[in-house]
This record gives C-alpha cells, structure tokens and sequence, in this order.
C-alpha cells in the first residue's frame, strides 16, 4: 500500500486512473488539514449559514483560495508528464496553456468556487431561517465542501480541453454576471445599460469589471488553444487558422477592455470596445467558412442566425421597443454563445491531459497500481 502511494507521488500522471487517485489523496489531504484548522477558528462559537462573518462566507472564500492553488498545482503535474514525455509535436506544443492563461483559469476557477459556495449558503439559509451551526458540524462541513472543490478543480486543471474550457467560460460569465446584478447597489441599474453595473465603486462594480477582463483572457485562451487543434494541411489553411486566431483575440481583448474602461469614467473608449468587439464578431462569422472550409455548416448557419438577431435587436432598440439593457444582454448571450459552441465543432482539440503527449515507455503506474 505504501509503496503504490510512493510510486503514485511520483508518477502522478502516468494515466487517468493514476490522476484519479491523486486528486482523492489530495482531497483527503485537504479535509485532514482544513477541519482542524476550521474548529480552531469555530470553536466556542454560533454561525450563521450565510451573510458576513458567516459559515458560507469562510467556506467560500477559502474554497476559492485552494481552488487557485490546486489549478495550478494540477497544471504544474500536467506539465511533468509532457515534460518527461518529450512532447515534439507543434499542434500539441501549441495548444499547451501559456502562463497567463494558467493564471487568468486558476482566478476563474476561483471565482466560481466563491460565488457557488456564496450562492448555495444563501439559498441553505432561506431553506432554515434563524438557523446556526456550532464549532464541530462547522469545522466539518467547511472540510467536506473545501475538499470537493479540491477534488474537481484539480480534475478540471489536468483534463483541460476545448470542451472544459467552453463550461468553465459559461459558468464563470453567468456567476460574475448574476453576482455584480445582486449586489448592485442601484436596484433600477436595468433602467440605464448593462454598464452601468460596473460604474459604481461598490463590489458590484468590481465584480462586473473584473468578470470581464478575466473573460477577456479566457477568449485569448480560447483563440490560440482551440484553434490550434484544427487540422491544416495547406499553406492556405494555415493562413486561415492563424486569422481565426487573430479575431478571437481581438475579440477577448476588446472584451477585457470593456471592463478596463468603465463607462462612467472612459465613455469614448468604453464605446470603441463594445461597438469594436460587434464588428469583430460579424466580420469572423461572415469570414469562417472561407477561412475555416472544414467547419460544420450548421455551426456557420448559426453564426447567421445570430448576427440576424443582433440586427433585429438593433432596430427594435432605436424604435425604443426595447432598451439598452436587454439588447445588450441578448447580444453578449449570443456572442459569448457563439464562442462556446465555437469550441465543440472544429475540430478535435490537442488534448492537454495525461495522453497529451507521447507514451514515454516508463509509466509505471497503471491504474491497478494506483487504487492499491
């Protein structure tokens, strides 16, 4: 049993099942750690469920300090095995995650576990009303809920993919949205725009504008990863792959420059971004199946579709049928929507994970080995 473990540490990533079990070890590292040190912080104390100095709040924020950390630890492990394995390959070197993007995906995985926690504390206290939670239940349910998201998050760091990152963008777009939209502290912001959520200097501002840039570097992520999977066999479509990848990023850094320049202080600039990123959007579904000839055609069909509704959006907004508010929030739906189907069709991403590179003929670890 011992010798597995020690054979397991150091081959963590000799296959899937081997990665399995490290993320059970290091969930189980987490509750051994993080309990006691939680009833030590709870002790001779009553908790409420949520709201501030609650038992949802430490849970969500030190949730999301190990879920940064653990996605970078799973990435560092990832890196090892392709490492060691000798990854030649141009397409899978590539596609490998650039340390912005490590980092910009540790923070969002980050986010995500501090506004789930945050969230599902909330809906638990309306659940039990008046209700508190002493120092021992405290301490073990803030070391269950810490070790999942330990679990998952470092799951999701060394199984990267087109597809994952797709999930994470979702989710991380709608939590930093919906957050911004609950703590705003104008109940009528809906009244003026969608940016007028990050025009205050309240923590709704803050969180609109930093769920943007972090997307913002998401989509650059998304334009030099995803992209690089996409097969190019002429000189031809090599060009047309590298344009894709240029409007993708484009399009993130607009994006991220929207939350950059809020609207209250940069208007001209805060403009040029939102207005830049609908231009950039049109331009690249009007130009991918000439630049992409192997993308599915009901994927670009889609891309029509979308830039059709956006127009008709626009023409109910001038005629004042609709406002601002509401035609920015289908158009970022369908953009952003757009993207994460984006990452699905294609073609088969470099895959990121323990098979990432080539058998390095010493993986000693099989998954026998490692659930001893």
């Amino acid at each position: 049993m011992s010798t597995s473990i020690a054979r397991l540490l150091r081959r963590p990533a000799a296959s899937t099942q081997s990665l399995e079990s490290v993320a059970l070890l290091l969930a189980g590292a987490v509750l051994v750690v993080v309990a006691p040190v939680s009833w030590l912080f709870y002790r001779d104390g009553e908790w409420p469920i949520s709201g501030p100095g609650s038992l949802g709040q430490a849970i969500a924020i030190t949730s999301a300090v190990v879920a940064g950390a653990v996605f970078v630890f799973g990435r560092a492990v990832v890196s090892t095995r392709a490492g060691r394995a000798g990854v030649t390959d141009r397409a899978a070197r590539r596609g490998r995650l650039r340390w912005f993007d490590v980092a910009a995906l540790a923070i969002a995985h980050a986010v995500i576990a501090l506004l789930g926690w945050t969230g599902l504390a909330s809906v638990l206290s309306l659940s039990f009303i008046d209700a508190v939670v002493f120092s021992v239940p405290a301490a073990a349910l803030t070391g269950v809920a810490v070790a999942l998201t330990a679990y998952a998050v470092f799951l999701s760091s060394v199984h990267m993919s087109p597809m994952m990152l797709s999930l994470v963008l979702a989710v991380f777009l709608a939590l930093g949205a919906i957050a911004s939209m609950l703590s705003a502290s104008d109940p009528h912001w809906w009244q003026m725009n969608l940016s007028s959520l990050g025009m205050t200097d309240d923590l709704s501002a803050l969180a609109f504008n930093l769920t943007l840039i972090i997307a913002g570097v998401l989509v650059t992520t998304i334009a030099h990863y995803a992209v690089s999977s996409i097969p190019a066999s002429t000189p031809k479509a090599v060009k047309g792959r590298r344009k894709v990848t240029a409007m993708l990023a484009l399009l993130g850094i607009l994006l991220a420059c929207v939350g950059v320049f809020p609207v209250d202080e940069y208007l001209q600039a805060h403009n040029l971004a939102a207005t830049g990123m609908a231009i950039v959007f049109t331009v690249l579904v009007f130009a991918l199946p000439r630049w992409l000839p192997a993308a599915p055609r009901p994927f670009v069909i889609l891309g029509y579709v979308d830039v059709a509704i956006i127009v008709v959006m626009a023409v109910f907004f001038i005629n004042g049928y609709y406002n601002l508010t509401a035609v920015e929030l289908v158009v970022a739906v369908l953009v952003f929507g757009w993207v994460i189907v984006f990452l699905r069709n294609p073609g088969e991403a470099t895959p990121t994970g323990p098979d990432s590179g080539a058998d390095d003929g010493a993986a000693d670890v099989t998954g026998a080995d490692a659930m001893r």
